[in-house]
């Protein structure tokens, strides 16, 4: 009785050492790997949040977004202003020659205000109600039948089509939201919204051009593309929001955002 029970207690440290060894072991490597995912962590993030709350309010997303983009803008345009007057104070002949050719560019490039008549153009998505109603006609229909609810949404594409038949039908200035719209304004689809120029911008999207009424307005009634988005928006069972209002007079701004040309070469 004493031998067998010597003999189990030599067994029961033998393994009470081996727990010992692997949990020496076993802590360091687990810190060890711990601290190498935070550090992985840290680098990914820039300082920001890799898994950020989800955004239920979208006037709160749109505010702040703008928000983080015009503080982006106004150092921009400080920086702007101190390189144009360390420039004017250059007295050299090639920059003031430089200067004057910049000064031509400037109107065709956007950054001097329009003004004159022109149309308002607004695009805007179909009523909750149609969506709904589409949603419930969808589960009853064959799938043929089904009607895409792509078609109740303002699209990028939506956007672009009609700024594009305007600049057809001979625009001089366009502004999408107020906003000046020059060769660099990116257009693209985030989320509920559409960005313009970086800055998520709610619909319904007011496009004003200046230009002459009857061309601008027969170059859109002519265009394919823009010709179905009105299709959809006389359909009683989309209802996709459009409407054309000839201006009298549209202010189109001078634009005053960031310019993001990285090369530029003279055009031939």
């Amino acid at each position: 009785m004493t031998g067998s029970h010597a003999g189990g207690g030599t067994g029961r440290r033998t393994g009470s050492e081996r727990r010992s060894l692997g949990w020496r072991i076993g802590t360091p490597v687990v810190a060890l790997l711990s601290g190498s995912l935070l550090a992985v962590s840290a680098a990914n993030s820039h300082g920001t949040d890799l898994r950020p709350g989800r955004y239920n309010n979208l006037a709160e997303l749109v505010a702040g977004e703008a928000s983080d983009y015009r503080t982006v803008e106004d150092r921009f345009n400080e920086l702007s202003d101190e390189v144009d007057r360390l420039t004017a104070s250059i007295n050299d002949k090639g920059v003031g020659r430089a200067r004057a050719d910049v000064a031509k560019l400037r109107d065709p490039a956007g950054l001097t205000p329009r003004s004159g008549p022109g149309l308002a153009i607004t695009l805007s998505d179909a009523p909750s109600e149609l969506v709904d109603a589409a949603v419930a006609r969808n589960k009853e229909v064959d799938p043929e039948k089904r009607i895409n609810l792509n078609r109740f949404v303002v699209h990028q594409q939506d956007i672009q089509a009609v700024v594009n038949a305007l600049w057809a039908g001979g625009a001089s200035a366009v502004t999408i939201a107020g906003q000046r719209v020059i060769s660099t304004t990116g257009i693209k689809c985030e989320g509920n919204a559409v960005q313009l120029q970086g800055v998520p911008y709610p619909q319904p999207y007011v496009i004003e051009a200046v230009g002459d009424p009857t061309g601008l307005y027969e170059s859109v009634a002519s265009d394919p593309l823009v010709a179905g988005f009105r299709t959809d928006a006389a359909n009683p069972l989309i209802g996709i929001g459009y409407s054309l209002d000839f201006k009298a007079r549209v202010e189109a701004p001078a634009y005053d955002g960031v310019l993001d040309l990285q090369y530029a070469r003279p055009l031939r």
